[in-house]
């Protein structure tokens, strides 16, 4: 197909888009997402103001898909979003696009007359009366069997909950298809038992469903994480996710990677930060000896030098090169230890090549003589 040139004549309004967003972002993002993003960058430009109730109307969405959408691009650092002493959405903010793997500068603010509630945080009692007590933080095992089953009459009883049925609901647009038994009680599992709020439970099933795992399982284990960082709010979970974001892209620019990360790299990612406990400058470190010395396996390579470190007790930046001095010393003493071991099997009595006779025809030569 021949090429096709693309030209425009002026215009007096233009709305600019970042390239970057087009070619890092726009791919990954649903048909909402990218019409709410696109109409804000708009009204930013224009310097007007709007609201999650007119966004709806504009395109036909409610106001929760709008809210989602919103919250989606915050995920993504391209937005932050601000809620007054109430819980009521306040403001917008646009975030530049320079680096993608930089903290994002605050650009031109959006500050939107919003008529959306953002949801308080609910009592998980069934009674009046379990409502008004304090909720204690429960001590729970791995064991899925040692938690608590919910009856079918408990279940129906749940469902009575206006706000659990309308979470059920909600799961079920994010997962695609119908709920099983087991999928509900681990809902109310998260509801129940680790006292999340349907807020929360909203942003858990987002937040994994955005990186593909619609595993109920996969989703408990990630809500399990989050009760044991004492993550209570979806703002929180949203901070602790933005923050894993940054350690995860930045390492992954560090080892000349522009892809999103494979599940194999994640979990040495996992590893380094979660199991060996490292900060990001010492990973940054072995990323940058990594990328000196190898163009292949990076992530293998650099695992190798942090699982050293590990072992040798590395805390700090500071303390590589003490340990890297010990290991020199170490190579170089066994370096030598071999080079001396060479040297006692090539002696004066063995280092020569040998020599095969007949003795029986040398016997033969000498009494002809």
């Amino acid at each position: 197909m021949n090429r096709v040139n693309i030209y425009r004549t002026a215009a007096k309004e233009q709305t600019s888009i970042s390239n970057l967003f087009i070619d890092e972002y726009m791919a990954d993002a649903n048909d909402a997402q990218l019409k709410i993003y696109l109409f804000l960058i708009r009204m930013m430009d224009a310097n007007l103001p709007t609201s999650v109730s007119d966004i709806a109307d504009k395109f036909n969405y409610t106001e929760k898909d709008v809210l989602r959408a919103l919250k989606y691009w915050e995920s993504r650092q391209l937005l932050a979003l601000d809620y007054d002493a109430a819980g009521n959405l306040a403001g917008i903010k646009v975030l530049s696009l320079d680096n993608t793997y930089e903290p994002p500068r605050t650009a031109m603010r959006i500050t939107p007359v919003l008529s959306f509630i953002r949801p308080a945080s609910m009592n998980t009692g069934l009674t009046a009366q379990t409502a008004k007590q304090p909720v204690p933080k429960p001590v729970l095992g791995t064991d899925a069997d040692s938690r608590r089953k919910y009856s079918p009459d408990e279940i129906k009883q749940f469902q009575g909950n206006e706000d659990i049925e309308q979470l059920l609901m909600v799961a079920e647009q994010y997962i695609g298809r119908q709920l099983t038994h087991s999928d509900m009680q681990t809902i109310l599992f998260l509801y129940d038992q680790l006292h999340f709020s349907s807020d929360l439970i909203d942003y858990l099933l987002q937040h994994c469903v955005e990186r593909g795992k619609k595993d109920f399982r996969y989703i408990e284990k990630v809500a399990l994480s989050w009760h044991e960082q004492g993550i209570t709010s979806a703002k929180d979970a949203q901070n602790a996710s933005r923050k894993y974001d940054k350690i995860v892209y930045t390492i992954m620019k560090s080892l000349g990677k522009t892809t999103n990360p494979a599940p194999k790299e994640l979990e040495y990612i996992h590893k380094w930060t979660k199991e060996y406990g490292f900060l990001l400058d010492v990973i940054q470190e072995a990323c940058d000896k990594t990328v000196i010395s190898t163009d292949t396996h990076r992530f293998a390579y650099a695992d190798g030098i942090l699982s050293k470190w590990y072992q040798a007790g590395v805390q700090h930046k500071a303390d590589i090169a003490a340990a890297d001095s010990s290991f020199k010393k170490q190579s170089e003493s066994k370096k030598l230890s071999q080079k001396n071991d060479t040297r006692v099997r090539k002696n004066g009595f063995n280092n020569f090549t040998q020599n095969t006779y007949d003795f029986d025809q040398l016997e033969q030569t000498i009494l002809s003589n």
